[in-house]
C-alpha cells in the first residue's frame, strides 16, 4: 500500500470516528446549556490549539530541516570523495589508481549496503570507516616531490576530512526521529483539541459534525506528516544515494 493510499485512510478514518462522535453526542447527549458552553470552552480551545498548533509547526520545521541537512550532507560527502579522488591523482598513477578504486568501493557500499538499512532504520556495523581511514592511508603514504604534489596531497587529505564529517552527519540524521514524550505530547494534545469542540453547541447538527471532522482530518494529517519524516532516508522524505550513483559514474 502506498504511502499516499494510507495516509488518506488514516485521514478519513479519523474524520469518519470524530463525526460519528460528534453526532452521537449531540443527538443522545444533554441539550440543557449546551450553547451556554461556548463561549467557556471556546477559550480553553483556543489555549490549547494555539499551544498544540506551535508544537506540531516547530517538529515539521524541524524534521524539513533535518533532511535537508541529510540530503546536504550526502552531497557534500561524495562531493568531497570525487575531489580527493582527483586530486590523489596528481600524486603518481599508481596512488590515484589506488585511491580511485577503493573511493568506487567505497561509494558502493554506502549504495547498497548502507542507504537500504538507514532506509529501515535500522542499527548496522559497516565496512565504509575502515575503507575511508584505508583512503586516508594510502594518501598519507603517497610521495610528494615538489611543492605541487605537496598541495594536491594536503588538498586530499583535506577533502577526506570533509568525507569524514560529512559521513558522521548523514549516519547521525538516521538516528534523529523523535522522542517519546514528543509523541506522547503531540498525540495527547491531538486528542484534546478535537475533544473540546465536541462540547460547543450550535443550532446546526450538520454543521457542527462537518467542523469537528475536518479539525480530526487535519490534525491527523499533521500528524502523519510527521511519522513520514522521521528517517529523512524513508517515509516522506525517501533521501535517494543519487549523489553516490553519481560519483560512482565520475571514478570510471
Amino acid at each position: 500500500m502506498s504511502m499516499i493510499t494510507t495516509g488518506l485512510l488514516w485521514v478519513g478514518g479519523a474524520a469518519v470516528v470524530a463525526a460519528v462522535l460528534a453526532y452521537l453526542i449531540r443527538k443522545y447527549g444533554d441539550a440543557e446549556g449546551r450553547s451556554a458552553n461556548n463561549e467557556a470552552a471556546g477559550q480553553v480551545f483556543t489555549i490549547v490549539g494555539g499551544l498544540h498548533a506551535v508544537l506540531v509547526a516547530f517538529v515539521l520545521i524541524a524534521l524539513f530541516d533535518a533532511a535537508s541537512q541529510a540530503g546536504d550532507a550526502a552531497y557534500k560527502e561524495a562531493d568531497g570523495l570525487v575531489a580527493a579522488t582527483w586530486a590523489s591523482d596528481a600524486l603518481s598513477r599508481e596512488t590515484g589508481e589506488e585511491v580511485r578504486k577503493l573511493s568506487r568501493e567505497y561509494a558502493t557500499t554506502v549504495i547498497d549496503d548502507e542507504w537500504p538499512k538507514l532506509a529501515d532504520g535500522e542499527a548496522f556495523e559497516s565496512t565504509g570507516w575502515s575503507q575511508l581511514d584505508r583512503i586516508r592511508q594510502v594518501v598519507a603514504a603517497a610521495p610528494a616531490d615538489d611543492e605541487w604534489q605537496v598541495g594536491r596531497k594536503t588538498e586530499a587529505a583535506t577533502q577526506l576530512w570533509q568525507v569524514y564529517q560529512a559521513r558522521q552527519a548523514r549516519l547521525d540524521a538516521a538516528g534523529g526521529g523523535i522522542s517519546n514524550v514528543v509523541w506522547f505530547v503531540l498525540v495527547i494534545g491531538s486528542v484534546l483539541a478535537i475533544g473540546l469542540p465536541l462540547l460547543f453547541g450550535g443550532p446546526l447538527m450538520r454543521t457542527h459534525v462537518i467542523i469537528v471532522a475536518t479539525l480530526a482530518a487535519t490534525l491527523t494529517m499533521l500528524l502523519y506528516a510527521t511519522y513520514q519524516l522521521q528517517n529523512p532516508y524513508g517515509g516522506g522524505a525517501e533521501l535517494t544515494p543519487d549523489a553516490f550513483r553519481s560519483a560512482v559514474a565520475r571514478f570510471g
